[in-house]
């Protein structure tokens, strides 16, 4: 889906003033010209349609709503639309007027839904919630999903975080030592050459993809002391000394990993599984995909390495960090009963809801504290690396800007970061395609 397309049909569809409806047992007004806040479960729906993108996260789901329904009488329906016709179908129903009740946003499109009205509007349902209080969840998502106005159109669903997710058969195979929590992005490299040069290419030591940005290389520039978009959304540094030095360490990784060829064709999780990769960097999202894959008795979890950017031997939480992001659950603003659609988002989002949803191993939670029995949910796979690094390191999120999917394609193609990532082996490469993304962000900025 091509952003520019994308906006224009926003921007053409006539569009109402967001409805206002609420969530648990209290009732008040909303603004003139909107519908009460109900939330005492009389609601006037029998049915709410929610989507979502990640059938892993289906039927954890799909049990915390039928829990609700118990209790509201609205039967919920998930339905699991894969990751691009996703965005097709709500592009659709934005133009149609025909979007889902409940639905799952992303921090690539919430500005544009947000500025055009397409989502309810939360915050007089969420004053009438005794038991949601956006005080209390991670604040880089709380902020995503406010518009610069001030209003609120989701609520944290989740967290994630990042980990390196390695095949120890293959270790033991070559008698390679196992990643540890003292590993610097070096250490990685000399274990993935170690592993390449003794299968005599057979076994990529690692597999990145231009694509795989949030959980891989995005990592590297914000251990090393850069940023791909500075905090206030405004400008990158990744053309810095410091992101060069970040990306030369993907540079080396990459002439001991898979081609990008062969990513682009198979995929870095295809690759893995397969037996041909011997670590990759992952979400907390795809724990659930090689916990039920087969010779998941292989694979294990570590912290991402750190940078040893003082030279002191020791990781410093500056050195170490993971790219978090985290979606809110959202309603349509022509939902038509505004009071159920809420009620089941502070279903999904208030602390019981969350910490169930951690129970059943869907993702971590959108507020912290509620995520520990997350890491009792796969029994027989360690997936506490995902948790320690919040403690023992730095969380960055996600980077965004108002139309964070041009640069971010941008990014991914020639002149951007795929000539060197097709042609490793020459370091100048590298440093000039980060030359051109600090370029391409900048006029991408100054273009919203």
């Amino acid at each position: 889906m091509k952003m520019k397309r994308f906006a224009a049909l926003l921007l053409a569809a006539l569009m109402v003033l967001s409805l206002a409806a609420c969530g648990s047992s209290s009732t008040s007004s909303q603004p003139s010209g909107s519908a009460e806040v109900n939330l005492d479960g009389d609601f006037t729906a029998t049915e709410l349609r929610v989507a979502i993108w990640d059938n892993n996260q289906r039927a954890g789901l799909q049990q915390i709503a039928d829990e609700w329904t118990e209790t509201s009488g609205v039967k919920v329906n998930v339905e699991v639309i894969d990751w691009g016709n996703y965005w097709t179908l709500l592009e659709a129903g934005a133009n149609g007027g025909d979007l889902p009740d409940v639905f799952w946003m992303h921090s690539n499109t919430a500005q544009m839904y947000m500025e055009n009205d397409l989502l309810l509007n939360l915050d007089p349902y969420i004053a009438a919630d005794a038991n949601v209080n956006l005080d209390n969840y991670y604040e880089g998502i709380v902020d995503l999903f406010t518009r610069s106005d001030g209003i609120h159109f989701a609520v944290p669903k989740d967290h994630d975080t990042n980990a390196l997710l390695y095949n120890k058969a293959i270790f033991d195979q070559y008698n390679v030592a196992y990643p540890e929590d003292t590993w610097t992005y070096e250490d990685m490299y000399e274990a993935a050459k170690a592993i390449y040069e003794a299968s005599d290419g057979n076994i990529y030591g690692v597999a990145m993809n231009t694509n795989n940005n949030q959980d891989s290389w995005y990592n590297f520039v914000y251990s090393y002391g850069a940023q791909v978009i500075t905090d206030d959304h405004k400008g990158t540094t990744i053309g810095s000394e410091e992101g060069k030095n970040a990306m030369e360490m993907v540079r080396k990784l990459l002439t001991v990993g898979a081609p990008q060829s062969v990513v682009a064709e198979t995929g870095t999780d295809s690759l893995f599984m397969s037996g041909k990769v011997a670590m990759i960097m992952q979400g907390s999202y795809m724990i659930n995909a090689y916990y039920t894959a087969d010779n998941h008795e292989d694979y294990y979890w570590a912290m991402l390495p750190y940078a040893d950017v003082n030279g002191n031997g020791t990781c410093e939480k500056e050195e170490r960090y993971t790219a978090y992001n985290g979606l809110g659950w959202a309603a349509a603003f022509n939902t038509k009963d505004p009071n159920a659609a809420y009620s089941l988002i502070s279903a999904f989002c208030c602390e019981a809801g969350q910490i169930k949803q951690s129970e059943l191993g869907v993702t971590m939670g959108g507020m912290p504290g509620v995520s520990e029995a997350f890491a009792s949910a796969f029994p027989g796979m360690d997936i506490s690396a995902f948790i320690r690094i919040e403690e023992e390191g730095s969380l960055f999120f996600r980077p965004y800007t108002r139309n964070t999917t041009i640069w971010e394609d941008k990014l991914t193609q020639s002149g951007g970061f795929l000539d060197a990532w097709q042609d490793p082996s020459d370091p100048e490469l590298m440093r000039t395609a980060c030359d051109n993304a600090q370029k391409i962000i900048e006029d991408a900025i100054a273009a919203e």
